[in-house]
């Protein structure tokens, strides 16, 4: 991909210009509030596909010629359908309500939004002829697909939910050490003295104190409709955690964690970031399902004042024994390419701004 010129995120207005180029061709007309500061949620259609397993179509094959070999049931998700966890249910596919026809210097990366890693319902994107999963190249022309794969929670998604979104990107945006550390003394990161290794690292709250430091899901629950807001008793669902002598956790693997980080985190106005969700160097356990992070979250200027990073963890195979400040994960930063007209918290209906310890939206806690 060519890197000549300015490097970058690219800000809502830009990717509402590439919509306005035909450069992304929604088959219907974008939502209110689909365009978010540095991402657009991406929406889905109106057919999913139980399929026997995951796949990448690899270098010689489409999405759909994976599909129709691999394709156990269609479901019309018109009026809205049911996906089911684990064994009982498995991997969906579905067409977007988005194309894409990128320019030749303009690449793309996805991730679940906030609400949906929370739910433990895992999604990724796929492209055709493709790799790697979350990953569109420069100037991909085609179809987006999402893999739907719910772990804990049944849910009920419809045509038009968004459970993912997109970031688009002109070069190589992030910053090295060398620059976080420089960014962190111009405009403090986090709160205190940071650890910066291959990107910002990030600890955990186990603070104890008989306070509720984190929430374990329950299992044989009733169901989510993802599309509801405050809708469900949180009680019904999730178990709290409180920590009581030594400030340590066991990860069941098994079981669905939502934790938070012990510093509290600033994204300045010209910067965007992301949660690295898997990183063997600090254990075998994943630390994020949902990983952007949009200009202004938790900075003061949005009304932040510092918002901590709410973590969706499962242990991988194995127990594994969280201590209070255990580095758990790394949090990279990239350049904007411009300043967003608006920051995250500002005017745009951010759920998640000046966050602490914190369920999806979907919950009443109380």
């Amino acid at each position: 991909m060519a890197e000549d010129g300015p490097t970058g995120i690219l800000p809502a207005h830009r990717i509402a210009a590439l919509a306005e180029a035909g450069q992304i061709r929604p088959a219907t007309p974008f939502d209110a509030d689909q365009i978010q500061p540095a991402s657009l949620d991406l929406r889905l259609g109106p057919v999913a596909y139980r399929v026997r397993a995951s796949f990448l179509p690899g270098p010689s094959a489409t999405v759909a010629e994976r599909i129709e070999a691999l394709k156990l049931h269609e479901i019309d998700l018109t009026s809205g359908a049911l996906l089911e966890p684990g064994r009982s249910g498995g991997v969906y596919i579905v067409p977007l309500i988005e194309e894409l026809a990128l320019p030749a210097d303009i690449a793309a990366a996805t991730n679940p939004k906030s609400s949906t890693g929370r739910l433990d319902v895992f999604t990724r994107v796929i492209t055709d002829r493709s790799r790697e999963f979350d990953t569109v190249a420069a100037g991909y022309t085609g179809q987006l697909y999402l893999e739907i794969s719910p772990r804990t929670f049944p849910i009920i998604v419809r045509a038009g939910s968004r459970l993912s979104q997109i970031r688009f990107r002109r070069g190589n945006a992030r910053l090295d050490d060398t620059e976080l550390k420089a960014l962190h003394a111009e405009t403090p990161l986090v709160d205190g003295d940071p650890q910066i290794a291959d990107g910002l690292m990030l600890s955990i709250d186990l603070g104890g104190d008989d306070r509720t430091v984190g929430y374990r899901a329950k299992r044989h629950t009733g169901l989510v409709d993802v599309d509801r807001r405050d809708a469900y008793d949180m009680h019904e669902f999730w178990e709290p955690i409180a920590i009581r002598g030594r400030r340590e956790l066991i990860l069941d693997p098994d079981q669905f964690y939502i934790l938070v980080s012990r510093e509290a985190v600033h994204v300045p106005p010209d910067y965007a970031a992301e949660m690295v969700p898997f990183d063997p160097l600090v254990g075998e356990f994943r630390v994020h399902y949902a990983g952007f992070f949009d200009p202004g979250f938790g900075h003061s200027e949005s009304g932040g004042a510092g918002s901590r990073a709410v973590l969706e963890v499962r242990s991988h195979e194995i127990p594994f024994i969280l201590e209070h400040g255990q580095s758990v994960g790394r949090l990279v930063y990239e350049h904007m390419l411009e300043r967003p007209r608006e920051l995250y918290g500002q005017g745009i209906g951010s759920h998640y701004q000046a966050q602490g310890l914190k369920l999806s939206k979907h919950f009443r806690v109380g």
